[in-house]
């Protein structure tokens, strides 16, 4: 895409949680737009991971740090002074959210908060994109779909910390922000992403693929939940367009964004697996209902906002989605060189924009 060229081409670029599924994917598509990037995680969070199939090391500056901790994560930020901050870095599944909620609640939410902090202190001009979530609203489950405004909070450790940090971000923009010139901020909230090199537990689509690589049938626990899916390019195409509308228009500073697809792309888990079926050879799923944790049945996100005032939209149907996704890993473990392959889905991508 012409404009994103122009925008991040030789522009520094700092992304926390570069090595997790929607981090290795922008920190790939910003290098692919002659991006300078430094990327800061406590480490790469699974085996495989797409962060090292792309080989994304070598070509970045990469710093093993816990967002926890503010005294390096202040030093790291403001010694590499980006144009551009992306902050994704975060513990995002609601099943370990559960199993570890001190974790869950000081990474998302005091990590975000420590973020907030050392960027307050740039002298430079700095644009932000804050990265949290559709689950930081209060479930409610509006046939709708929730808007910006609607309330925040969650029963699950997991929703209930991003609305933590939601409530701390807002708090930075108003208290510490409003009248800094050089500083810009957005809020991005995303439905249920996918794609290629995911390999996080506990996630319908990674569950799936892990069990098809091995020949294995996966089981699924809530095959009627809805779920807002999208591909993990159309989700990041809404981050770089917020991030380029900051740094062009002040009127947007501070305020809230949902990227989500549109209201026929919202399917059931079912839906997702019969799609799957069709691109992946020998794909076998049962159903096991007897889950020991809470989630939400139905998810969707209003996207109108982002469409009026970004002008972003989704370009991919449903069927393109699960295609992409599921070439991706084929091509994966075929032992494909998977530089050449994402760099190609990426350019097909850009043709539909």
């Amino acid at each position: 895409m012409r404009d994103f060229y122009k925008i991040f081409k030789n522009k520094k670029v700092l992304i926390t949680g570069h090595t997790g599924f929607k981090g290795s994917w922008l920190t790939f598509w910003l290098l692919q737009l002659n991006a300078r990037i430094c990327g800061v995680s406590k480490d790469i969070p699974t085996k495989p991971s797409l962060f090292e199939a792309l080989s994304l090391r070598k070509n970045i500056i990469d710093k093993r740090i816990d967002i926890r901790d503010l005294a390096k994560l202040k030093k790291t930020i403001n010694n590499f002074k980006p144009d551009f901050l992306f902050h994704l870095a975060a513990q995002p599944l609601v099943k370990k959210s559960y199993d570890d909620p001190v974790n869950t609640f000081t990474s998302n939410a005091i990590g975000t908060c420590n973020v907030l902090e050392s960027v307050k202190f740039l002298k430079k001009r700095c644009n932000v994109v804050i990265i949290t979530s559709d689950k930081s609203y209060k479930n409610l489950e509006i046939l709708r779909g929730y808007r910006e405004t609607d309330l925040l909070g969650g029963f699950d450790p997991y929703s209930a910390s991003k609305g933590c940090a939601e409530f701390i971000i807002q708090s930075y923009v108003k208290s510490f922000y409003k009248n800094k010139k050089n500083l810009r901020l957005g809020v991005a909230r995303a439905g249920n992403v996918i794609g290629g090199g995911d390999w996080s537990d506990y996630r319908v689509i990674p569950d799936c693929l892990k069990s098809w690589s091995k020949n294995k049938t996966v089981t699924i626990r809530s095959p009627n939940s809805t779920r807002p899916w999208q591909h993990v390019l159309e989700v990041l195409k809404g981050y770089l367009i917020l991030a380029k509308n900051l740094k062009n228009n002040k009127n947007n500073h501070g305020e809230v964004f949902n990227f989500g697809p549109k209201n026929f792309q919202n399917k059931r888990v079912i839906d997702v697996l019969n799609e799957m079926y069709e691109f992946l050879p020998n794909f076998k799923w049962n159903i096991n209902t007897n889950k020991k944790f809470r989630e939400s049945k139905l998810l969707k996100l209003n996207s109108t906002k982002a469409k009026k005032k970004l002008n972003w939209t989704n370009k991919l149907s449903f069927n393109e989605t699960i295609k992409m996704t599921a070439e991706w890993y084929r091509m994966y473990y075929k032992k494909k060189n998977m530089v050449n392959f994402t760099s190609k889905q990426i350019q097909e991508f850009e043709r539909k924009l």
